[in-house]
């Protein structure tokens, strides 16, 4: 077969491990052809292809980014599935492994319903994928964010400041869950949990009262309790959502005037998608290259390959988009005995 990749939506760390994965396995074993789609769905818009042999893929595994480019086009309101299969057509390619976050995988998912043979591959550092144990790019992203909160602590008690670190996350707060954790934060914030202007503030003084400088993670969509807006711009995304930030620095200015503690706010933004990722993600997302290449083979249409237990698996894509995967509760209020 004729197989054309393509990577959608934001970029994260291992997309070049997956592609390595899918083409090493697939001219090896399979003898496929496979071709790169630039751009995301731009590519199958615009008819932005090009061959994909495997020399092209070699030491790929430890680069960060994408060979492909990446893009948030979305091919529905841009021709419809009419003009992707036109394109594919136009260069004989045979099926599609897309891979990207819930809505590349959502669009995935329009395809196959529109009889376009389609596997996914789920990427996100959001992890918030419901019919996957882990997406390759969080580990990376909770990695750089634990690293990063580790180097602020020192300025923190330099200082005897209180540092709060604003990490991404819109709907789901597992990187701010995980990295505040490993860092021994002292209060985490996250979307799925609202809690008061009173108990942040009240964290960050018992960790003084304690000698220590107060530390407070907190993912970009978390709201107090009572509010119901997530702080952002007015700017929108190219799928209409307000761009999210600013709600450390909230927390900084409150935390200032309530407790009198001298408090500084860092956002680390992009940092988490940047550089190289990490072993753990080298590993999962060539794992889940090889097993991409596998469902095609198969002609497993409509499906996404996940990790379930240690096992590699393919599901419905309907399942993979159907619901996120939030944070329990559960397991918030086991890390919150720790705060303060």
């Amino acid at each position: 077969m004729k197989i054309g990749l393509l990577t959608a939506g934001g970029d994260c760390p291992g997309l070049n491990a997956v592609i390595r994965g899918v083409v090493l396995k697939g001219d090896r074993i399979y003898d496929h052809e496979f071709v790169g789609i630039k751009d995301g769905f731009r590519g199958l818009v615009e008819d932005i292809v090009s061959p994909l042999p495997r020399q092209r893929v070699r030491g790929l595994s430890k680069v960060g980014g994408t060979i492909l480019g990446t893009s948030r086009v979305s091919p529905i309101t841009n021709g419809g599935t009419e003009r992707v299969k036109e394109v594919m057509a136009r260069h004989e390619i045979d099926a599609l492994v897309t891979i990207g976050g819930e809505g590349t995988l959502t669009v995935a998912r329009m395809f196959a319903d529109d009889g376009i043979p389609v596997v996914g591959v789920p990427k996100t550092i959001d992890n918030d994928l419901s019919a996957t144990d882990r997406t390759f790019g969080f580990d990376t992203a909770v990695s750089i964010a634990t690293e990063s909160i580790d180097r602020l602590r020192t300025t923190g008690e330099a200082h005897g400041r209180c540092m709060v670190v604003e990490v991404m996350g819109r709907n789901v707060g597992w990187i701010a869950l995980h990295a505040g954790i490993a860092s021994g934060a002292h209060a985490i914030l996250i979307p799925e949990v609202p809690v008061s202007r009173e108990q942040v503030c009240e964290w960050a003084q018992q960790a003084q009262d304690r000698g220590r400088a107060p530390v407070v993670v907190v993912a970009e969509g978390f709201t107090f309790a009572g509010d119901d807006t997530q702080v952002g711009s007015d700017r929108t995304d190219e799928f209409g959502r307000k761009l999210l930030g600013g709600i450390g620095e909230q927390i900084t200015r409150l935390v200032e005037e309530r407790t009198g503690i001298e408090t500084r706010n860092t956002t680390l933004g992009h940092l988490q998608r940047g550089g190289v990722p990490s072993s753990y993600d080298r590993v999962l997302a060539t794992r889940f290259g090889t097993a991409a290449v596998d469902a095609v083979s198969a002609k497993k249409w409509g499906t996404m390959v996940a990790l379930q237990g240690i096992d590699i698996v393919n599901v419905n894509l309907r399942d993979a988009t159907s619901a996120l995967k939030t944070v329990p509760r559960d397991q918030w209020d086991e890390a919150a005995i720790l705060f303060g």
